[in-house]
């Protein structure tokens, strides 16, 4: 009884002190007052320690004198047992966000409480948090980004929360716009150097979605965004066939760098990288990453530029000739194929007469690069050999994927179960795919035929796991002209790319909303030797 009455009478103090400040004309005076309810913090009463958590951020900045003491009293109570005492703290927090040094301290403080577990706390941490940031954004910002950087045991619970509660509300808290922007662009630029697949790409997607890096901005803009990519990517790293981290977090990188590409950025330091760190160990890959590999470097080739297509060519052409065979056969891998058809064409386009030593064709471009005195005919007999072989193989294959998949509706109607259903249109998908592969190797061959071929530096192919432009409607009225067919016989080219990109892509960062972070099985590269799970499959 003793004890409760003490406590009372304590409360009691609390209160007084707290009447008389609050109708003190001149607060300074009455320092005494405050420095008794900054003592009250190393009592013994839980409610009159509630009672200060209360008050001190109250008339906080009446005694600056006082400001690191009252500091001190706040970050002890937030470390105490008992949960109202430390809400109470929580919720003052943002009353002292006096000047940048307290700021920053009080910022940090709530990064780390971010990982509290019991809800009411949670949400006044997020509550604090936000109220601080919005009261100044240059200062509290620094302490979250910091903990990101640093690897620290709190950082994904921070990178949590910028993506739920302050990415969102970006045109709010970046004011001015162009300056803000760029200071948040130059904090994540420097906490992105180590870390998740998934991490990497929120803060990529939230850079792209900055007025400094929207579609009307410069290319030097882009520029900045693809050598950040590149940085994350290794490009200044042998290339290891064994490190597995390394082949997917390149792979994912360029998938991400290519809508910059679209926009003006060079693509030559990443097909320079795999010309020569990968085409000289490709045989040595693992087949799924040999695929997503060339599927990058196709989805690049129509961004390169001149001189980098005459140095990747013969790359190009080699890997051809590995894979286009010079008779029928059975079947062809039609996903390498279709790949470096598609890329050949590309590069090709850009530098003509690089494919007279290459292929043995005759073209004219009044270069001395020219090389039409030469006799490459073999090299032109192998490699149309090899077209032929190639189209007999895919028509043959063709033909019997065109019987099968007639099946295919009758089976979905006839399966009993939705596990079965869903297998055979698995199936069905999967055919459609390697249809459109055929149709595509039998639109690029085709071109290719004669001595002064003609190379497709356009968009009327469209690649097979790409997203596929709509056919045409059919001529409204009579007379009318019918549609020209596309080249591959999917329609005509859509503007822009990367409908199946994005979806790799998607699956490569996927794991962040599941608490997929810092987990396990990630040995990549970095302080700590923190990996970064940069898997998509």
């Amino acid at each position: 009884m003793a004890a409760a009455d003490a406590e009372a009478a304590e409360v009691e103090r609390l209160y007084e002190l707290g009447e008389r400040l609050s109708s003190a004309k001149d607060k300074s005076e009455h320092a005494a007052d405050y420095e008794a309810i900054i003592a009250a913090v190393k009592g013994q009463s839980v409610k009159a320690k509630q009672l200060a958590a209360q008050l001190i951020p109250r008339f906080f900045r009446s005694f600056p004198a006082l400001a690191t003491r009252a500091m001190e009293a706040m970050f002890d109570l937030v470390e105490m047992e008992e949960l109202p005492i430390r809400v109470q703290a929580i919720r003052g927090f943002p009353l002292l966000g006096k000047d940048a040094e307290f700021v920053l301290k009080i910022a940090d403080i709530l990064g780390q409480l971010l990982t509290c577990e019991e809800n009411v706390e949670r949400d006044a941490v997020h509550k604090a948090l936000m109220s601080l940031i919005r009261q100044d954004v240059k200062n509290s910002l620094p302490s979250l980004f910091k903990h990101v950087e640093s690897g620290s045991e709190f950082r994904e619970k921070v990178i949590f929360f910028l993506r739920d509660k302050v990415f969102p509300v970006k045109a709010e808290l970046l004011k001015p716009q162009a300056e803000m922007e760029r200071y948040i662009t130059d904090l994540i630029k420097n906490s992105v150097q180590d870390v998740t697949g998934s991490e990497f790409k929120l803060f990529m997607d939230f850079l792209r979605s900055l007025s400094i890096f929207g579609d009307s901005a410069p290319r030097e803009s882009f520029q900045e965004l693809l050598e950040v990519i590149q940085a994350q990517a290794d490009l200044d790293a042998q290339f290891n066939v064994s490190d597995v981290d390394h082949i997917e977090r390149l792979i994912s990188c360029m998938y991400m760098a290519n809508p910059l590409f679209m926009r003006g950025a060079s693509s030559s330091k990443f097909l320079n990288y795999f010309v020569k760190q990968i085409v000289p160990v490709f045989d040595k890959l693992p087949e799924e990453k040999k695929l997503d590999l060339l599927k990058t470097v196709a989805s690049s080739s129509p961004y390169a530029t001149a001189q980098d297509s005459r140095l990747l060519l013969p790359s190009v052409v080699q890997l051809l000739k590995k894979y286009m065979p010079g008779k029928k056969v059975e079947d062809i891998n039609h996903n390498y194929v279709e790949c470096l058809l598609y890329t050949f064409h590309h590069f090709a386009h850009k530098t003509p007469n690089t494919t007279n030593s290459l292929c043995g064709y005759k073209i004219v471009t009044g270069q001395p690069s020219d090389r039409l005195g030469e006799d490459f005919s073999e090299h032109y007999k192998d490699f149309t050999e090899r077209l032929t072989g190639t189209e007999e193989t895919v028509r043959a294959a063709s033909k019997r994927l065109t019987q099968g998949m007639a099946d295919f509706n009758k089976a979905i109607s006839s399966a009993k179960t939705e596990e079965e259903k869903t297998k055979i249109k698995a199936d069905q998908l999967k055919s459609t795919m390697t249809m459109r592969a055929y149709n595509n190797i039998l639109a690029m061959s085709q071109p290719l035929r004669g001595k002064s071929p003609s190379f497709i530096g356009d968009k009327r192919i469209t690649l097979s796991w790409d997203e596929q432009p709509k056919k045409p409607a059919a001529a409204a009225t009579a007379g009318s002209k019918r549609p020209q067919p596309a080249t591959n016989g999917n329609g005509p080219a859509k503007k822009g790319r990367g409908g199946m990109q994005n979806q790799l892509v998607n699956r490569a960062f996927e794991g962040l909303s599941r608490g997929g972070g810092r987990g396990s099985g990630r040995g990549g590269r970095g302080r700590g030797g923190r990996g970064r799970g940069w898997s998509y499959r």
